[in-house]
């Protein structure tokens, strides 16, 4: 376990995450214009003055190692759209934010999805496998910017049960985590059910069964942990959407998350803080991916022994 630790960490995790800073800051550097660039023109000695002082007059090799040198040390750089505050406060206060979103909607996608895919599972090709999965359909078929206006128009303006905008208590949480997580609710139900669908198919749950015990018992204490190896296997991509996502969403219900920074430091050019937006986020999807591998490992010990050999 140690060794397959070892190997997720220092051979797959921080490589693939100084990766991702220098394609980043790569693709960020190399887009033409001015991050300055107004429909004001400034004079060139302004634009002179500007790039001097954030230091994008240095050849691109001395901006990315003062740049990488300075995220080692958890600085991100100034805004340059916002004098006076840095990537590393702006993050500091929406960062929370999305993550608790992001969290509220996996946990909200893991509860239905499972929920829907063990009852199909019980009963396949009957009423209640039919209509799981028919709500599964319908929640991959509508994606969070169309079913989050739909939340938004159906329970916020007509019936006035749950407000749409802010994000200030717990009624504010509704409808942005359904929204977000019912897409992956729907395809954790299909994993689950074929996972379900597997194990109880296995001669030591037919042991089990003719050993008197109630279907609820050999669900739940035989047949449930092997049938959701696939959803777990899962939760790596699927936490990579619901961050991503997160930013369509919060534009929708007006979230103050690192969704709206990220999209209006892309319309302002605002370099520094796109960089950090996309470092933080790629660091937790390596660091959630790293993890999710090793909870399959500890549920599963082929994985690992197969990593050590």
């Amino acid at each position: 376990m140690l060794r397959f630790v070892f190997h997720r960490l220092f051979i797959q995790a921080i490589p693939t995450l100084w990766a991702v800073a220098t394609l980043s800051f790569l693709l960020v550097r190399l887009v033409p214009g001015s991050p300055f660039a107004s429909e004001k023109e400034l004079p060139p000695q302004t634009m002179e003055a500007l790039e001097r002082a954030y230091g994008l007059d240095q050849p691109i090799t001395v901006q990315y190692f003062r740049y990488m040198g300075g995220v080692l040390q958890g600085d991100f750089g100034p805004s340059l759209k916002m004098p006076g505050r840095t990537v590393s406060e702006l993050i500091a206060t929406t960062l929370p934010i999305s993550m608790e979103l992001g969290m509220l909607a996996l946990l909200y996608a893991l509860v239905v999805g499972i929920s829907l895919g063990v009852l199909a599972a019980m009963r396949p090709n009957g009423p209640g496998d039919s209509i799981s999965m028919g709500i599964a359909l319908f929640g991959i078929c509508i994606p969070s910017f169309v079913l989050g206006p739909i939340l938004a128009l159906v329970f916020g303006l007509w019936l006035n049960w749950l407000p749409v905008l802010g994000w200030s208590d717990s009624a504010h949480r509704v409808l942005p985590v359904i929204a977000l997580g019912s897409i992956y609710a729907a395809y954790i139900a299909r994993l689950a059910r074929g996972g379900m669908l597997e194990e109880l198919s296995k001669d030591y749950v037919r042991t089990a069964r003719s050993k008197g015990m109630s279907e609820a018992q050999v669900v739940l204490r035989h047949a449930l942990r092997g049938g959701i190896l696939p959803v777990i296997s899962f939760l790596g991509p699927a936490a990579a959407g619901l961050l991503t996502g997160a930013f369509v969403v919060e534009m929708i219900f007006q979230i103050p998350g690192m969704g709206r920074i990220i999209v209006n430091a892309a319309l302002n050019r605002d370099q520094f803080v796109m960089l950090g937006c996309v470092l933080v986020f790629g660091a937790f999807m390596v660091l959630f991916n790293t993890l999710v591998d090793l909870l399959l490992a500890w549920l599963n010990p082929r994985i690992r022994m197969g990593e050590a050999k």
